[in-house]
């Protein structure tokens, strides 16, 4: 189905892919971040991918995918993918009658394999990782006569994320406001491969900037030697940005237009989301606010400073269960959240000594708990492990400052 993957992208096939979607795709919003503009010292632009139906950018590929191959009279498409294009395929093949087959490994989200299964694909759980799932879906389809549908690697899927870009040029150009950059999440390279062709075609002096999480930097050490490579891949919770090795046919479309790569870690990454959360009131995944990650660095703070940045938040699909240990590891990343060892004399008033200094701050005490076989004081002594909630950094440095006045630095372990 896709066209020969030596033949280069262009940006005529994004306008193809454009009209090819139009009436299955609705335009996302762009919005501006008065908030955290203000924080950052730049006009902070959110493309918001995950506002699609199955929550991320996947469906324009996968979409623009499908109608070609429903025009060449398909007999279905398979996959392999452990959530995002497994979901895209999924609708948009029940919306155009397409039978879809998505092999999934067996560690998917529950959520994401139901989902699958609700828009009528046949769903099949196979390998321990989603290199495993794909070399079974490629014999599988091979044997059945379907067409395998790569998410992030096809000449229809990359002109389909170069929609984003052609639709974030054509909205800032309505607004009258120049677009200065574009900072990017990159997994397999679909995503930067689209959108870098369409910025750098519509607005050339545009800053293309990728972003990569520490654990799996791919198109970072491609960039490096001029031509894909393997790199060991760690948990990481920008889970749709473990990537081991990009797409060929992707790193060669988004090389040349590539100006910079940022890698971020994991506590920036859970911060990213934080703020998403309380500010915008979106939740998004990992992957998909790993361009804010970026863009809270002290580096791109100053790079971008007074200038115009549009972030494309591009999935929304994160398990309740892993938000919830996003959030708290934000709050630990934003000082919010502290942890910290008291050694108290074990005796009457001992502990009500100690809830009324964090008390008199106007600290929360979220968990505590007492460790007295391992206290390597007197027997008359107990560790304190106290969990709290604060304001903000300075008000953690003032219980900080208020438990080392009273205990004295030999009685208090601070983690930072």
């Amino acid at each position: 189905m896709d066209k020969d993957s030596e033949i280069p992208l262009t940006y005529e096939d994004i306008v193809d892919a454009s009209n090819r979607i139009d009436g299955h795709i609705n335009r996302t919003p762009l919005e501006k971040s008065l908030l955290l503009s203000d924080l950052l010292g730049f006009n902070l632009y959110f493309k918001k991918e995950f506002t699609l139906p199955t929550g991320s950018f996947k469906e324009r590929g996968a979409c623009n995918s499908l109608q070609q191959l429903k025009a060449a009279g398909t007999r279905g498409a398979i996959a392999a993918s452990a959530g995002n294009h497994a979901l895209a395929l999924s609708y948009h093949g029940a919306e155009l009658g397409i039978p879809i087959t998505v092999v999934m490994p067996i560690t998917a989200p529950i959520m994401k394999v139901a989902r699958c299964k609700h828009y009528k694909a046949r769903v099949i759980q196979y390998g321990n990782n989603i290199a495993e799932a794909k070399d079974y879906a490629t014999k599988l389809g091979m044997e059945e006569g379907l067409d395998y549908v790569n998410g992030y690697n096809g000449h229809s899927i990359l002109a389909g994320t170069g929609t984003i870009g052609k639709e974030i040029c054509e909205d800032m150009k309505q607004r009258n406001v120049p677009l200065d950059a574009v900072v990017v999440p990159v997994g397999g390279a679909g995503l930067i491969a689209g959108i870098s062709l369409a910025v750098k075609t519509l607005s050339p002096q545009s800053e293309v900037i990728g972003v990569e999480a520490e654990s799996c930097p791919s198109f970072t050490e491609s960039l490096k030697v001029g031509h894909t490579v393997k790199v060991p891949i760690q948990s990481t919770i920008a889970d749709g940005l473990a990537v081991p090795e990009v797409g060929a046919f992707a790193f060669a479309t988004a090389k040349p237009h590539v100006d910079q790569m940022e890698l971020v870690n994991e506590d920036v990454i859970a911060l990213a989301i934080l703020r998403l959360i309380e500010v915008e009131k979106s939740v998004v995944e990992g992957a998909g606010a790993s361009g804010l990650a970026a863009c809270l660095s002290p580096k791109l703070q100053e790079q971008l400073k007074g200038k115009n940045v549009v972030v494309p938040l591009c999935g929304g699909n994160i398990d309740t269960a892993i938000l919830g240990r996003c959030l708290e590891r934000g709050l630990a990343a934003d000082s919010r959240l502290i942890k910290c060892r008291v050694t108290l004399n074990d005796r009457p008033g001992g502990l009500q000594k100690l809830t009324e200094i964090v008390a008199n701050v106007g600290a929360s005490i979220k968990d505590i708990y007492h460790e007295r076989a391992w206290v390597k004081h007197d027997i008359f002594s107990v560790d304190v492990k106290l969990v709290a909630e604060t304001r903000d950094a300075a008000h953690s440095k003032e219980l900080k400052t208020a438990l080392f006045d009273f205990y004295g630095s030999h009685q208090v372990a601070w983690t930072n």
